[in-house]
């Protein structure tokens, strides 16, 4: 994280946890900016210059399925690719966890969370989302996701990219 502080967005319905997560990043972020409700997330977002959001999975009382947290978290890549998403929740659940980063987020946090590996993990959220990826990795990278979506099926996938087969498997060996 550079020398200029960060404003990070933290999302949970619990308060106690709000307060005790505004007390643990106090001097690591410039701004920190809390909701109990994820209705304002978007709304937040389009107004304010957020470096990274910490969402909590569970906003129901009595649902831990984290189905709320993964819908929020989805909605918000997809409007705001470009600021990361740590997810934290209470219940522990690897699957949960997998499933969330597979959707987008950055990372998962554990309640009670350890504090200087929370600091960690949002510093590294926000690394990450600055570093400048060349631009032959990313089309790398997009290339291997179609052929992926095609199942390896070469033809299809040089035709979803616009370009020749042969261009396609010159691109695949690199």
């Amino acid at each position: 994280m550079s020398e200029n502080k960060n404003t990070i967005l933290i999302v949970d319905d619990n308060t106690a946890i709000l307060t005790a997560l505004k007390i643990c990043l106090d001097g690591v972020f410039d701004r920190i900016i809390t909701l109990s409700s994820p209705d304002n997330i978007l709304t937040t977002l389009q107004q304010e210059c957020v470096d990274v959001v910490l969402l909590d999975m569970n906003f129901t009382l009595g649902v831990n399925s984290g189905q709320e947290g993964l819908m929020w978290l989805r909605t918000i890549h997809k409007l705001h690719p470009d600021v990361p998403v740590v997810l934290v929740t209470a219940y522990a659940d690897v699957k949960l966890a997998v499933r969330g980063l597979k959707t987008g987020a950055v990372d998962f946090v554990t309640k009670p969370w350890d504090n200087d590996e929370l600091i960690r993990v949002l510093k590294d959220a926000i690394d990450k989302s600055e570093a400048v990826v060349p631009l032959e990795q990313l089309e790398s990278e997009h290339v291997r996701k179609v052929v992926d979506k095609c199942h390896g099926n070469m033809s299809k996938a040089a035709e979803l990219l616009g370009i020749t087969r042969q261009t396609l498997y010159n691109k695949v060996r690199r």
